[in-house]
């Protein structure tokens, strides 16, 4: 494939849409895109620029993710990818885009909960010195009668549950 020349490039837009269907490699489901990490796109002479914010400074994704990135573009013609990583500020999980937070739910993962209660404040109670988690809803049965059964899931950005209800075991999506 030839590479593509300054009058050929494709536009920032057609770009987000090749990246859009780039898919996580840890939740297939969803696209680096919807999944809030891709921060930036931006043109550098003849090398296109893509900046990143892993979910965690330490994901062991993030090498799959950047390969996936470049050989996505180069495949439609882009010829000269970099891809720049940004940690700060660190990525949360309210850039999450809402279609993502809905293919989780319909995949069986719990969506990170809001960060904030309805008054704005934490939703996080101090009990005599343990913090009182929000109910998780199952993504089966929409329960809210679960319980944590380990702080890391399939991977260290998930806790495992289980439905008190439907008995199903389930990941929940931290918010960072």
């Amino acid at each position: 494939m030839t590479a593509l020349v300054a009058t050929e490039r494709p536009s920032l837009a057609q770009l987000w849409a090749w990246l859009g269907e780039v898919p996580d490699p840890e939740i297939p489901v969803i696209s680096v895109v919807e999944l809030g990490i891709v921060r930036d796109l931006a043109w550098a002479g003849e090398a296109l620029r893509v900046t990143v914010t892993p979910t965690y400074s330490g994901c062991p994704a993030t090498e799959v993710i950047e390969a996936d990135i470049v050989a996505a573009l180069q495949a439609r013609g882009v010829a000269d990818v970099k891809v720049a990583l940004q940690l700060a500020p660190a990525w949360t999980t309210d850039w999450l885009a809402e279609p993502a937070r809905e293919k989780l739910r319909a995949w069986g993962i719990a969506p990170p909960l809001p960060r904030t209660g309805p008054s704005g404040g934490k939703v996080i109670e101090i009990v005599g010195l343990q913090v009182a988690a929000p109910a998780v809803p199952c993504p089966r049965c929409g329960s809210v009668h679960t319980r944590l059964t380990s702080a890391f899931g399939s991977t260290p950005c998930k806790s495992l549950h289980v439905c008190n209800d439907c008995l199903e075991p389930f990941d929940h999506f931290k918010c960072h």
